[in-house]
């Protein structure tokens, strides 16, 4: 099946079936191998029909051989240069939570969450409503 094939080989193709999950390509007359989606071009692609038709002569890499199976992992993306990714935009902090200043016991102040403090301050506003 593969006796002239070998993984790492940069072969050109032709595209003879689309599937959902990926491409087949007819390598020579006995001999096809899957294009897998990931592996169409560089980024996401969501419609392989939006890359690739039946007929397209396409050049592809030998990424595996599976003698037993009888299949054999393909790459379009392998064989083109990785797109130049452009700069991360700078991410916007993130919100903190709200923290109340207590007096400790010493005191000194530390930091609550307003978690933690929500039950003290419903007793407090309910104690000043009965004072009232």
């Amino acid at each position: 099946m593969t006796e002239n094939i070998e993984v790492g080989s940069i072969l050109t193709g032709k595209v003879t079936g689309i599937q959902p999950y990926g491409a087949f390509v007819a390598l020579d007359d006995n001999t096809q191998g899957l294009v897998h989606i990931s592996e169409i071009t560089h980024g996401y692609v969501k419609d392989i029909n939006e890359h690739l038709k039946v007929g397209d002569e396409i050049k592809v890499k030998v990424l595996s051989i599976d003698e037993g199976a009888g299949k054999i992992g393909l790459s379009i993306r392998a064989t083109e240069e990785a797109p130049v990714q452009q700069a991360a935009k700078p991410k916007k902090p993130r919100k903190r939570q709200a923290a109340a200043i207590i007096p400790e016991a010493d005191g000194q102040q530390g930091f609550n969450t307003l978690k933690d403090k929500l039950q003290e301050w419903i007793d407090q506003s309910s104690r000043e409503e009965v004072k009232k």
